[in-house]
């Protein structure tokens, strides 16, 4: 192999390096295929069958599409978070980035304590955190509720239908500030001293300084951190899992899209139409996903 690059001109040296970037690379495609690309074929394959009483498995084409089309639960709990995703998702950013501009701006005390406790529970698991804020949700023997009898009135009920969602959004904002922050925060450190030097000799202070230089280079950043938040949005399942057994009347099965999957294909044994539900999911996350990229590109290029 190496003998024809040499004849076509190629130093040795330059194949070594070309043929070392190859075997870094090699683990992670491998990985990549078994891990991603190989489930995501076979959940793909696995949609275009169906499972009959007569018949045993047969080849169904897109029929399970048009019924996860037309389902009423499956599009019910799309709403959900739909609705889940354009109210939290902007709060939750919003917050993080409030974060990163205190933190950077180098007026906070012991500015990596703060870091790390707004980091911190996003090191907790998803389970113990659902059932840490189950129990504070309470509103008979939780924290709630004992605020509540403290001060002489009644808790709300933060577990019931009306309620459920913000509560969700709540533990969620919770879980994830801290992670956007430290996005966003490793942008701020990025930028060039030299943006802040000709801004101060421009003679402006801290506020124009956060506007007109620090959100300006912020703004790939929150892109990055509102694609992984309109991602993570749509496999929303670890929190409402959790808390169904706590509220099981005002969390369904079908509460979101990734627990009305994973019910289809466990519990109903309905696995050929859990993946094409599986598939419709994923297909709706990369056209939002995407929308909102372009739509922030198109926005950029009118600025």
């Amino acid at each position: 192999m190496t003998a024809p690059a040499v004849r076509a001109g190629l130093p040795r040296p330059f194949l070594r390096l070309r043929v070392a970037g190859y075997a870094f690379f090699l683990p992670f495609f491998v990985v990549f295929l078994v891990a991603v690309v190989a489930p995501l074929a076979y959940a793909i394959y696995l949609s275009f069958f169906q499972d009959r009483m007569i018949g045993g498995t047969v080849f169904s084409g897109l029929a399970n599409y048009t019924r996860a089309i037309s389902d009423a639960l499956f599009g019910a709990g799309l709403l959900r978070v739909a609705l889940f995703l354009v109210v939290q998702v902007p709060v939750m950013l919003l917050i993080a980035l409030g974060c990163a501009l205190a933190i950077d701006s180098g007026r906070l005390r012991w500015p990596s304590l703060f870091r790390i406790t707004i980091f911190m529970p996003y090191a907790v698991p998803a389970v113990v955190s659902a059932l840490m804020w189950g129990y504070i949700y309470g509103d008979q023997f939780g924290l709630v509720g004992q605020i509540g009898d403290a001060l002489g009135v009644a808790a709300p009920n933060l577990m019931s239908r009306s309620w459920m969602l913000g509560s969700i959004g709540n533990m969620v904002t919770w879980e994830f500030v801290g992670y956007n922050m430290i996005i966003l925060y490793a942008a701020l450190r990025a930028i060039p001293e030299e943006l802040y030097e000709a801004a101060e000799m421009d003679g402006a202070g801290a506020i124009r300084i956060a506007w007109s230089v620090k959100l300006p280079a912020l703004r790939p950043a929150l892109l990055v951190a509102t694609i992984f938040s309109i991602i993570g949005s749509f496999q929303l399942f670890n929190e409402p899992n959790i808390l169904q057994t706590l509220a099981p009347a005002v969390i369904t099965t079908s509460y979101t899209p990734n627990m009305y999957a994973y019910s289809l294909a466990f519990n109903g044994q309905q696995i050929n139409y859990s993946a094409a539900v599986a598939v419709v999911l994923g297909l709706v996350t990369v056209v939002v996903a995407y929308a909102v990229q372009i739509l922030t590109a198109r926005r950029e290029k009118t600025l």
